[in-house]
């Protein structure tokens, strides 16, 4: 036992993903049915050629590349961001309610930092993203889960009656992870009329947007003029350009907000990776076209996966959508013993919903996530048919 432990670190479970990775130690899988791992939505292929060859560029001819920059980010891609985001969304955003994080987890840890602390409350909509859980266990931050039932879609009034004087704010994951579900903008602005009315604040952590199945704007809370005096939002540029390992992510917020972020980014950081920054901004101006090409396959494998589990006897489908499918299986057992029993006996990799429900959660024990992104209509295939035949 270590002493001393933060009690609050202790208290903090271990990464789901690393822990789902141990099952496999010591497994060897058979040649006729290899591993299919669906525990993980990140892209597992580099970037495209010109982005990396952009990479290359910075890292052997701008010496600007190798040093310390700005703490809240390159201006040219906090500027970008303005532009494109006030187009896309329909509002007004300027640079300096932009600031670039190592990732969108720091970006989350970052803003979460200046809302609250120890004693103090937040809600997540349950199933919920275990490193948003995760950040405020080891905050001492208390995670009020927001049941979401079938539909998987947070309802804004059953929220109002978990807000106490403790509340610091509302969390909110579109496409959402894991469910997969897409959040109606009449939900997101139900959410914002909400904190605003309670003087809380309202995350929206759109990583996976780039996926959304609809067109046009997901939601009209950049149209509000005062936006941020409530709104904080969050997104990621591992998805759509492959940048996971070069950590790049944004929080879109009030200069008031961002000037408190700048201190904590300051402290862990001191700057977001010059690199990584470079290949975000020559994506954003490069890439629309073959980002769109992504969103089509992604598009793709969701219809995949609503077909194949319309014809899979017993399981459930409760979303599905971005990089995901959340779903409830038909066993006598709960889902981590059961995933488990998939690996050794389907050569399947999934995250159990016990995972991402409080401890003890009944509708954990029932779900399951998928994440198909990374398995083409080939392995989906496989995966279905593996499933189809597993018999505990």
């Amino acid at each position: 036992m270590l002493h001393p432990l933060n009690p609050a670190m202790a208290a903090t479970d271990p990464p789901p993903v690393m822990e789902a990775r141990r099952w496999l130690d010591g497994v060897r899988f058979p040649a006729e049915r290899p591993l299919i791992n669906v525990s993980q939505a990140a892209p597992v292929e580099s970037p495209p050629l010109g982005l990396r060859q952009a990479l290359a560029d910075a890292a052997l001819n701008d010496p600007g590349a190798h040093l310390y920059g700005p703490v809240l980010g390159l201006p040219a891609l906090r500027e970008e961001i303005a532009h494109q985001w006030s187009a896309a969304y329909g509002g007004a955003i300027i640079p300096e309610q932009v600031a670039i994080t190592q990732g969108c987890n720091q970006a989350f840890t970052a803003v979460m930092s200046t809302l609250a602390g120890p004693g103090d409350e937040v809600i997540l909509p349950t199933p919920w993203y275990f490193n948003h859980k995760m950040w405020l266990d080891m905050a001492s931050v208390s995670a009020v889960p927001l049941e979401t039932g079938s539909t998987l879609i947070p309802d804004a009034a059953t929220a109002a009656a978990l807000i106490t004087t403790r509340t610091k704010a509302i969390v909110l994951v579109s496409p959402n992870n894991p469910g997969g579900v897409e959040y109606p903008a009449a939900t997101l602005a139900a959410f914002r009329d909400l904190a605003r009315s309670r003087g809380i604040a309202l995350i929206v952590d759109e990583t996976y947007r780039d996926f959304d199945s609809r067109t046009g704007s997901p939601h009209e809370l950049f149209a509000d003029p005062d936006w941020p005096e409530t709104f904080i939002h969050l997104y990621s540029f591992s998805k759509a350009y492959r940048l996971t390992g070069h950590r790049v992510g944004a929080i879109v917020a009030s200069q008031g907000r961002l000037a408190e972020v700048e201190k904590f980014l300051d402290t862990v950081a001191i700057c977001p990776s010059q690199l990584g920054q470079i290949g975000a901004l020559w994506g954003m101006r490069n890439l629309a076209q073959w980002v769109a090409g992504e969103r089509d396959e992604i598009l793709a494998r969701r219809r995949a996966m609503t077909d194949g589990f319309t014809a899979l006897q017993g399981w459930k489908l409760l979303g599905c959508g971005a990089y995901f499918a959340y779903v409830e299986h038909p066993f006598d057992m709960a889902s981590d013993v059961l995933c488990r029993r998939l690996v050794t006996d389907a050569s399947l990799l999934m995250l159990p919903g016990t995972m991402f429900q409080p401890p003890g959660s009944e509708a954990g024990k029932r779900q399951i996530r998928i994440a198909f992104a990374n398995v083409d209509a080939v392995g989906i295939a496989e995966m279905f048919r593996r499933l189809a035949a597993f018999a505990p």
